[in-house]
């Protein structure tokens, strides 16, 4: 379940609109004021799979395709910007991961990545962090493809209505409070214990909100609910989007195929300094330290994660990397 740090990557958007929170305005004017590449990007080598299908869409980045995913469970690849030092949030008011990126290209590389995916994989506290910028009358924000030529990318590619997935306990979670339960712009699922599904099963019925539960009680199963991701809603390539708890436990249960890796050319520092202002949430934490991409415990020298570098891109002095993970053989 994915807790605090906040998400590793999150929309920066202007956080002064004269709209009401919940307008179709809003909403149509968050879309509209995404940026788009100034420029392309520069191909320093490329590995991967070629594209599926050829489309002008493709043009600022080049090629881009996946291999086949698992029979048994979806492809998932991951998409995190960080500092040269590897922070990925400066927390604090600043705390958007477009603080840290500061680059049209990759907010542009998001909605690439998006449009390839059949379900954005997230932490709650991803969807809370994106409703505190927007203020307390804000319903939160719902997680799609901004990009008009990317959405019609993804249209070409067969992919069907956009799924928001969450990761959640849902102790204290009310659905009502969040557009993006509605299900009037894409469909939403909750991964959740047991329990979980119970109590969110008390709160009615919504028709676009699926509840996936795996485990025993309070606990969740996330490997075997990744795998009902497949089998009950054919879900065949997941992006996670979520922050560094979120993270670390799908890395650790060997569930992380690729990852998309910006690297800022900033360098921030992982304590925060005295002279930041801190959130009302940081203020108990003495030593406040920003996070890095994996969250929650690592690995032994003996049981290391590796991995193949598969492509590298510039723009300006922001590259762009993809990784796969090496696995041995099966037998």
């Amino acid at each position: 379940m994915c807790a605090w740090p906040p998400t590793a990557r999150k929309c920066k958007l202007d956080e002064r609109l004269r709209f009401a929170p919940d307008s179709q305005e809003f909403l149509d004017r968050e879309v509209m004021e995404k940026p788009s590449p100034k420029r392309p990007f520069e191909v320093l080598f490329d590995n991967a799979e070629p594209s599926l299908i050829s489309d002008d869409a493709y043009a600022p980045y080049g090629n881009f395709g996946f291999p086949p995913p698992p029979t048994d469970r979806p492809w998932i690849y991951s998409n995190f910007v960080q500092s040269l030092d590897g922070i990925i949030t400066l927390l604090g008011k600043h705390g958007s991961g477009g603080e840290i990126s500061q680059s049209p290209e990759d907010r542009w590389l998001m909605d690439l990545l998006r449009a390839h995916a059949d379900g954005l994989l997230m932490g709650m506290n991803t969807l809370l962090e994106e409703q505190r910028i927007r203020g307390p009358e804000s319903r939160g924000i719902v997680f799609q493809v901004a990009d008009p030529q990317l959405r019609e990318l993804r249209d070409r590619l067969g992919k069907g209505r956009e799924r928001n997935i969450f990761v959640t306990r849902a102790v204290n979670l009310d659905l009502s409070r969040h557009r993006v339960f509605d299900g009037n712009v894409v469909d939403a699922a909750i991964l959740t214990s047991p329990a979980g599904a119970e109590r969110l099963r008390a709160q009615g019925s919504r028709p676009h909100v699926t509840l996936i539960a795996a485990g025993e009680g309070e606990t969740l199963d996330l490997p075997r609910a990744i795998g009902k991701l497949r089998e009950e809603l054919g879900v065949k390539y997941l992006l996670c989007e979520g922050g560094p708890t979120l993270y670390g436990s799908l890395a650790r249960a060997d569930l992380v195929d690729e990852k998309f890796m910006t690297v800022s050319p900033i360098e921030v520092g992982q304590v925060v300094p005295p002279e930041q202002e801190r959130l009302a949430s940081e203020q108990a934490t003495p030593l406040l330290l920003r996070p890095t991409v994996f969250g929650g415990p690592g690995y032994t020298r003996e049981n290391l994660a590796r991995w193949t570098w598969l492509s590298c891109r510039k723009a300006g002095d922001h590259q762009f990397n993809r990784y796969r993970r090496k696995r041995r053989p099966r037998d």
